[in-house]
């Protein structure tokens, strides 16, 4: 099992939380927290991808860049992008500057707007990955599932990109398909009860 550590209010937390100061105000009041609206999603799909390779400190440090950058990850703006929006976002010092992974986010904007026309939202499309409990493994013990691959699978299968089956899991932890919470952490119950009351979201097209 996963050691807890005591936070600055000396409350035990996921140990991972303890690692930046950006870091417990982004476990405490969002990660595993479920997430129901699109452009949220979109968001986080994008940030996830962007942060592949790298640390997610870098990635959230920069997060209200990306933001300003990427329209607000509008992905109805953000499909519109065109060639000239790639060159500008590469001479923007305030995100990750990585030419595969601007595309990738332009190209999932256009992919986001098929989802919302064949299933009426992204997320009814990622809540159909939501395991039962007897797929759940221990929390933070994998860094992959059977449904992160069979999500990364079909998202390519649709012409997502920068959406491997690792970063398919990540997006599960941070959008609260899963609690990741180590058990101990003060916030598990939290988010398990946040996802008890979620409504999921379903096929409406």
């Amino acid at each position: 099992m996963t050691a807890t550590a005591q936070g600055t209010d000396g409350q035990p937390r996921c140990q991972w939380s303890n690692g930046a100061p950006e870091f417990p105000h982004y476990h405490d009041t969002e990660w595993g927290f479920p997430v129901g609206d699109d452009r949220g999603l979109f968001e986080k799909v994008c940030l996830e991808g962007f942060q592949s390779g790298l640390s997610w400190r870098t990635i959230l440090v920069k997060r209200e860049n990306f933001r300003a950058a990427f329209d607000n990850f509008d992905f109805n703006k953000v499909a519109n992008y065109t060639q000239a929006d790639v060159e500008r976002l590469l001479q923007n010092a305030g995100i990750v500057r990585h030419r595969g992974k601007i595309e990738a986010v332009i190209n999932n904007a256009k992919r986001a707007q098929e989802l919302v026309q064949s299933e009426g939202s992204i997320a009814a499309f990622f809540w159909r990955y939501e395991p039962t409990p007897e797929q759940l493994g221990e929390p933070q013990s994998m860094t992959t599932s059977e449904q992160s691959i069979a999500l990364a699978k079909a998202l390519k299968k649709l012409g997502w990109k920068f959406v491997g089956p690792t970063t398919a899991f990540a997006l599960m932890q941070a959008m609260g398909l899963v609690n990741d919470h180590v058990h101990g952490c003060i916030i598990r119950d939290q988010v398990e009860q946040a996802r008890k009351e979620f409504k999921r979201p379903v096929r409406t097209s």
